[in-house]
């Protein structure tokens, strides 16, 4: 009943608006988020028909097998109607994805682990509740070991050309010990240790072929699902212009070897503001830059005519 009351007033309301604005200035300026293409009803959820190949890495994906059928079925609907979520991710990988692809390209990584940063943070810097922070939810220790500065003034987990460097470092030795690119994703969720037991109790050397927890055994195909989606996004029903999409603001780097005794007072000199620099520096946790041991770092300030 609350339904049909709801869709009442959609209507009425709607024809209210036709009636004040016009039929043709709706058409091109106005309630866009309404239009459907064709015929189709927009209320509808229809089935995915599954790609007839996919592959992570050039490894393919054995999509003969019924549980691997189900499973990347099972994301590549969550994802796709997840509409709200997908677009951003769409939006923000203009944005992000040309700085981490030439990375993982310097480092000798496959671009598909784009997409591994997908669905460990949405392209964000946040902090999940285990304290995995960055756009690869590095743990404080992995971070220190290899090489990120991590305390309470500096956490470059939040650097992403930093922490992509450390995450490509993680998947070469992982892929070095396990051979295959999809295993070494395997362990970014689970660990190498963790994936190295399951792999010997279970007596298989294949992702496809272990039995695992919820959590890893989707996560591969996680990842499968955002790179089909997003490299195919008219196939699934994201329609955008290159105007909708984030830009990624250039910057110029500024070197220094002291601390910063007041970062906002520091950004007035460069004509920006507190919020501004750290919007750029996320990584700089406090109002100040301790930096007893004269360590030299680059402050990243925006290009001007861009805010």
């Amino acid at each position: 009943m609350q339904s049909m009351n709801n869709k009442f007033v959609y209507t009425i309301s709607f024809i209210i608006i036709i009636f004040i604005l016009g039929f043709n200035s709706i058409d091109s300026e106005l309630l866009t988020s309404f239009k459907n293409n064709g015929n189709d009803d927009s209320s509808k959820v229809y089935a995915l028909k599954l790609p007839e190949l996919i592959d992570f890495c050039g490894e393919q994906s054995p999509l003969d097998a019924p549980d691997i059928r189900e499973r990347l079925d099972r994301e590549l609907l969550v994802n796709t109607y997840w509409q709200s979520n997908m677009m951003l991710l769409l939006k923000r990988s203009n944005k992000w994805f040309p700085l981490i692809e030439s990375i993982l390209k310097e480092e000798g990584v496959p671009e598909d682990f784009k997409f591994l940063a997908v669905i460990e943070s949405g392209l964000e810097n946040v902090r999940s509740p285990k304290g995995a922070k960055g756009f690869w939810q590095l743990m404080p220790g992995t971070a220190k070991e290899y090489g990120l500065e991590v305390n309470n003034n500096v956490d470059e987990r939040y650097h992403i050309e930093k922490s992509t460097r450390v995450a490509c470092k993680y998947l070469l030795k992982a892929k070095e010990r396990f051979g295959t690119w999809t295993l070494a994703a395997a362990s970014y969720n689970r660990g190498m240790l963790g994936i190295d037991r399951l792999l010997k109790k279970q007596l298989v050397d294949d992702y496809y072929d272990l039995l695992l927890n919820k959590e890893t055994s989707r996560y591969i195909f996680r990842i499968l699902a955002v790179k089909e989606i997003m490299s195919n996004p008219i196939r699934y029903g994201y329609i955008f212009e290159e105007s909708d999409l984030y830009r990624f603001i250039p910057t110029k780097k500024i070197g220094i070897d002291i601390p910063i005794i007041n970062i906002a007072e520091f950004a007035k000199k460069y004509d920006i503001n507190y919020k501004l620099l750290k919007l750029h520096n996320p990584w700089l946790i406090q109002n100040h830059l301790n930096n007893n041991s004269r360590k030299y770092y680059e402050i990243a300030i925006p290009e001007t005519g861009y805010y």
